[in-house]
Order: structure tokens, then sequence, then C-alpha cells
């Protein structure tokens, strides 16, 4: 059955399973990506979003937390790992002392870096199946 604009429910569930397919795509080649530099797809996550915010280079537990939709008890312990393998280092915040800075060491820029670089290729794939699906969206 066609709607107000024209999308039958097949293109929906069309577009729909390609967003889907495209998205896992997307993932699994993140997660094979960042087990080729040597971390996890997690500790991969955390490099990029230290530096997801705008007029600094660093983020807070609880912003980590956020941004990972994590427990703050579960991103200290991933901080842990990733302080232990070289990739950051925890600050105490200047502002506020309750507050700690996740900030990333030379190891760390440059593993993010390199998994950047390979993720903008893959985002022009997603891109387009997001695109698609958001034109049928009914």
């Amino acid at each position: 059955m066609a709607d107000r604009k024209g999308a039958t429910d097949k293109q929906r569930y069309e577009a729909l399973s390609d967003f889907r397919y495209q998205l896992r795509r997307f993932l699994r080649f993140s997660e094979d990506a960042a087990r080729a530099e040597g971390i996890t797809a997690l500790q991969y996550q955390l490099l990029l979003h230290t530096q997801g915010f705008a007029g600094r280079e660093w983020a807070t537990i609880g912003e980590l937390a956020d941004c990972l939709q994590a427990q703050p008890h579960g991103v200290v312990a991933l901080v842990t790992r990733c302080e232990e393998a070289g990739l950051v280092e925890r600050r105490a915040s200047a502002t506020d002392r309750r507050q700690v800075e996740v900030h990333l060491l030379p190891a760390g820029r440059q593993k993010l870096a390199r998994l950047a670089a390979l993720h903008a290729e893959q985002l022009t794939t997603l891109n387009e199946a997001v695109r698609i699906a958001a034109k049928i969206r009914g």
C-alpha cells in the first residue's frame, strides 16, 4: 500500500534493510580496523570521543560515558586499559576537582589518526544508505 508520499511499505522495508546492512558493515569494518591496530572497537571510540568536543582536546569520564552509552565505572575500567596501553592519561580538572579529564598521548593520537582516515572512506557508503532511508521514510 502506498502512502501520501508514494513510498510503499515494501520500499520502506527495503530501505531500512539496506540501511541496517550498511550500518552493520560499517560497524564490522570498524571492529576489524581497530583490531588490526591492536586495540578494541571501544578503545577506538574512546580515543575518538576524547577529541569530539569543540574547543578542547580532552573529555571527562562522564562525557565519555554518555558518548559510549556506558556506565561511568565501565568507562573508568576502559580508560585504565587505554592508560596501560600508553594511549591516554588522566588529569585532574583545573576547574572542577571532582572531574577527571582524559587526554590522548602521542601513541593514542597516531592510532586515532590512522583509524579515522580509514573510517572516512567507509562513511561515504553509509552516508548514501542514510540518505536513501531518509528519502523513503514515512
